[in-house]
């Protein structure tokens, strides 16, 4: 024997006497799962854990890789192992493949690129991939396209496109792998990857076409110049397609009766990549792409996978009609699949394509309508969503009828989109004012407390503007709340209709419906109920007290009760309730000469338009007013340390404050900077000189309704802008110029979002240069909904007496996908039209 080897054997023999054996890695996993409690888990694994650090402080190379096996397993459970990590390179450095095996494994579970000890292993990485054994050179590969930093990519790239030129299939499926992860590290390695690319896909072995068709796809997704190049492989990626579908069976590849659906799925999804925006690439897969469709066997999952890859392909390339409206029937399939999944991936896939493919969705409406019934809440809701796209002026009757079957008996979650969206389609697809009156009325009845804050103002707006309906709908409403005050938007908007027109229901001048016999004093009775019920909010009593005070000039014998009630009211604990009260009480005194002119019947209320053709209605339907009635607009100050926040972030110390309703005066200071302006904050400190432009306000909280037109018919010609477009949220400035003053230019912002998800708690703020006074009015909703299904409108309101350039700085903040969000921006490409 030699004396070295004598000197290894002693050595064993030494450690062997001095410790025990460590337990093999079946025994540890054996004892763990004896364990009946965390805590005997816990102290198991640490006894474990000190065994063998005592083996690693004893370099012991005759266990090492049994010690770090069983540490890997440990790491699985969840427990430290971070200890293990050198271990793991000397393994790699071992010449025994299962050394390298267990070593590899270790550091590619325990190592990333965050810790400096991963660059120790590059070497023994590069050695390896030079090694003589194919599986020595696997594992090196699938280390570095595991856990390779960028300078290791960029030290072994050569390394890799060399075993990607190699004529063993085994190395080059691994290879083609590993350089995926090199582009993703160094993406301006990807040139060198391209000689070899092209000749993959002439591979007959389907691992090396598969990982080959993943190169062609991150290459493809990362440049658009590799894109351009490899669109002239289309006709080669139809023929391995066409080869896989008419194949007969092989057993290496059968997968349910289908030949590689794995293989068939990529080289869809690169097809899919290729043929967009591309004529004559979409040209070249039609064919094929109408024999998948056509062929593939729907009884097993594994050929729905192939259809909906096929369906996507289909949708995102430009295909001819005919094929479109076959993706389309073939989601309408997936829609009877008993699997909750598919149904799910189908009502999807045509909330995208609903835009485009009308009409072929139209087709499938009755069964979308039955997911509405669906017991899977996820399914209910795409259902929902669909059903609101697919609405028009040929169905509106059916599908409201369906959906307000749904608000019956849905889930409270769904309540306040469903209502939303009903109220949407109400007002874009009325076949009449009666039906649309009707529809809204059904919806606050049943899910009034779900329903936004712009119902209550739209429904009224809706209400003046039908003349001809004033008795029938006094008479729905005030049959509506009798005895039931739960749902509070109609019970304001009942409150503010039996105001206007309490003389027609008591009259029973209805010619709709069979007229019923009331006297002034029930609908006082009902009123005054409303003013005391403990359902009744700060607002709705206002509604009611406002509406008896307007009641005392169309009733003749209950104008003694009127006023007692109004006086009662002048003590109310409720500061807005005893301010109408004080006031009203004072125009029975002091001015009651005024009184009829004051409370006369409101004017038909014009809906606030916005620049371009008149035809072009806004997409979510809401409307706005020029004042609405009595009911009290949402504050639109902002918390004073809210306001410091912004104005950090937007830099300076002279502020001058958005005006939540009218502009109040501020001196006309010069100044560029642009600041943040929120609250009605006087942060300045300077006394009040030049007087702001003021907006006609009525003199009391009474309903006040300007008859002169807001807007000047001058500025129709201004063109709109985009002032925002990122991560999906889109925000159009449109512009009017005031008819009051020249020098106010009303801006009229549209927020939309084109992502899969709402975006929730939407806040636009704004700032301008100290030379502009701004008045940011209160927005239409604080969600936006997904898919471009409805926008947001708020109204701005610039004071630019100087004429200059109009500069804005605006922060968006807003709820997506789970996370708040916020950015900044400047709009400086704002048309001279709009200032000069």
């Amino acid at each position: 024997m030699k004396p070295l080897e004598t000197a290894e054997v002693l050595q064993t023999s030494f450690f062997s006497q001095r410790m025990p054996a460590p337990i093999r890695l079946r025994e540890l996993i054996r004892t763990i799962r004896t364990a009946r409690t965390q805590a005997e888990e816990r102290e198991m694994i640490q006894k474990e854990c000190a065994a063998i650090r005592s083996s690693f402080r004893e370099e012991d190379n005759t266990y090492r890789c049994r010690n770090v096996a069983k540490l890997l397993y440990m790491h699985m459970l969840g427990y430290p192992a971070h200890f293990g990590q050198l271990e793991c390179l000397k393994l790699i450095a071992s010449q025994k493949f299962t050394d390298k095996r267990i070593g590899y494994l270790g550091a590619m579970l325990l190592l990333d690129e965050r810790q400096d000890v991963h660059l120790l292993m590059t070497n023994c990485i590069k050695n390896d991939l030079n090694h003589s054994t194919q599986y020595v050179q696997g594992l090196a590969l699938c280390t570095l396209g595991c856990m390779g930093s960028s300078e290791m990519c960029r030290d072994l790239a050569g390394e890799v496109e060399k075993l990607l030129k190699t004529s063993n299939s085994y190395l080059r499926k691994k290879a083609a792998l590993c350089a995926v992860h090199v582009i993703r590290k160094v993406p301006e390695l990807m040139e060198m990857f391209l000689p070899a690319t092209k000749n993959l896909l002439n591979e007959k072995n389907h691992g090396v076409l598969h990982t080959s068709v993943v190169l062609l796809t991150e290459m493809c997704e990362r440049s658009p110049d590799m894109l351009a190049h490899f669109r002239k492989l289309v006709p080669q990626l139809v023929r391995i397609l066409k080869n896989l579908i008419m194949s007969g069976y092989s057993p290496e590849h059968d997968v349910s009766g289908i030949s590689d659906p794995f293989l068939q799925v990529r080289i869809l999804r690169l097809l899919r990549i290729l043929g967009r925006n591309d004529d004559d690439s979409s040209e070249a897969m039609n064919d094929i792409l109408a024999q998948v469709a056509t062929n593939t066997e729907t009884s097993k999952n594994v050929g729905n996978a192939i259809l909906y890859e096929t369906v996507l392909t289909i949708m995102d390339i430009k295909s001819e009609s005919g094929l479109r409206v076959l993706a389309i029937n073939i989601l309408g399939r997936f829609l009877l699949n008993n699997d909750k999944n598919i149904r799910y991936v189908a009502l999807t896939s045509l909330l995208k394509t609903v835009q485009t493919d009308h009409n072929a969705v139209q087709r499938h409406r009755s069964t979308i309508v039955d997911c509405l019934k669906d017991l899977d809440v996820s399914i209910k809701r795409r259902a929902m969503e669909l059903s609101f796209a697919l609405v028009n002026g040929n169905n509106v009757r059916g599908m409201m009828k369906e959906l307000l079957y749904f608000l019956d008996s849905c889930e409270p979650e769904f309540k306040a989109d469903c209502a939303s969206g009903i109220f949407l389609a109400a007002e874009k697809y009325a076949p009449s004012k009666r039906w649309h009156i009707d529809t809204i009325m059904r919806v606050l009845t049943t899910a009034g407390s779900y329903v936004r804050d712009d119902a209550v103002p739209n429904l009224i707006q809706l209400i003046t503007n039908s003349v001809e309906m004033h008795a029938y709908t006094v008479q729905r409403l005030y049959k509506a709340i009798l005895g039931d005050y739960s749902q509070q938007p109609l019970v304001q908007v009942a409150s503010w209709c039996i105001g206007e027109y309490g003389d027609l229901l008591v009259s029973g001048q209805c010619e709709e419906e069979e007229p019923i016999q009331v006297t002034e004093d029930e609908v006082l009775d009902i009123l005054e109920s409303v003013l005391i019920s403990n359902m009744s909010a700060s607002v709705t009593r206002g509604y009611a007290l406002t509406a008896i005070m307007k009641l005392s000039t169309r009733f003749t014998c209950t104008v003694n009760r009127i006023k007692k009630v109004v006086s009662i009211y002048g003590s109310s604990i409720d500061v807005e309730l005893q301010q109408r009260a004080v006031e009203y009480n004072a125009l029975f005194k002091k001015y009651d000469h005024m009184r009829p002119a004051l409370l006369e019947r409101m004017p038909v209320m014009e809906k606030v338009t916005t620049n371009g053709p008149a035809e072009i209605v806004q997409t979510n339907g809401e409307t706005e007013t020029a004042v609405l009635e009595t009911k009290p607009p949402p504050s639109g100050v902002q918390p004073a340390n809210q306001a410091n926040d912004l104005l950090d972030l937007l830099g300076g110390s002279d502020i001058t404050p958005v005006i939540p309703t009218a502009p109040t005066t501020k001196p006309a200071a010069a100044g560029g900077e642009l600041l943040d302006l929120l609250g009605d904050l006087n942060l300045t400190g300077s006394p009040v000189s030049a007087p702001a432009p003021q907006i006609a306000q009525p003199p009391f909280l009474l309903d006040g309704l300007t008859t002169q037109p807001l807007f000047n018919d001058i500025a129709a010609g201004i063109p709109s802008i985009t002032a925002y477009n990122k991560n999906g949220l889109k925000i159009d400035f449109t512009f009017e110029r005031s008819n009051t003053n020249p020098s106010v230019t009303v801006i009229t912002i549209q927020a939309s979002n084109s992502t899969e998800l709402d975006m929730t708690d939407f806040v636009f703020q704004a700032a301008v240069p100290k030379t502009f006074q701004l008045q940011l009015l209160s927005p239409s909703s604080s969600v936006i909904p997904a898919f471009n299904s409805g926008t947001i409108t708020q109204v701005i309101k610039v004071l630019n007496p100087q004429k200059q350039q109009l500069r804005m700085r605006i922060k968006l903040t807003y709820n997506h996908k789970g996370s708040a969000m916020q950015d900044l921006a400047e709009v400086n490409n704002f048309p001279p039209q709009s200032w000069q």
